[in-house]
């Protein structure tokens, strides 16, 4: 009979360009870690800028850790921790797609983040009213203990400017952990 073709092997199976080694993820985990605090710590940054200028009034981190207590002091750093850890394991999603493609650049990080921008802006923020219990609906307003603006539709109900803010935000998160991971 003929010759059997093989499969594609997965990016984590491939030589390793250096070394001629396998490389698998767990190699770069260090990598994931750093870049992804550094992309995290840049997102955030943004966002806060975004707030300081007047693009926006969404603050990621209140809206976080106002899901786990009232006190809106304690709330800002809870959540701000809380936005971190999400920035390390959201980096290792990217990692995975930088594997299974075989290679990671600035601009297919900045393609995966305007994709990450989306689901963000029309899923995560919007569904926030049915899951944090501070937070008012669209519908019923706010309450005594649901006393936070719900986001609304592309974030809007924080500004016009919001989604433009969140985009801009994400893109330098997704160019940092392009660039400098290495598959």
């Amino acid at each position: 009979m003929g010759e059997e073709k093989s499969l594609p092997r997965l990016a984590a199976e491939r030589p390793h360009e250096r070394s001629g080694r396998k490389t698998d993820i767990v190699i770069h985990a260090g990598d994931m870690l750093l870049w992804g605090l550094l992309a995290t710590g840049l997102l955030t940054t943004l966002l806060r800028a975004g707030q300081a200028l007047h693009l926006t009034r969404m603050d990621p981190t209140l809206l976080l850790g106002t899901m786990v207590t009232p006190d809106r002091d304690r709330a800002k750093m809870i959540g701000f921790v809380i936005h971190f850890l999400n920035g390390w394991w959201i980096a290792l999603v990217y990692v995975l797609f930088f594997h299974a493609l075989g290679f990671a650049e600035w601009w297919l990080g900045a393609l995966l983040a305007v994709a990450h921008t989306a689901f963000v802006l029309l899923v995560v923020l919007p569904s926030l009213p049915g899951i944090h219990p501070r937070m008012a609906s669209d519908e019923s307003g706010p309450t005594p203990t649901r006393m936070l603006e719900p986001p609304g539709f592309l974030a809007l109900n924080y500004g016009v400017r919001t989604p433009a803010a969140v985009l801009i935000a994400h893109l330098v998160y997704g160019a940092v952990l392009g660039a400098f991971y290495n598959v």
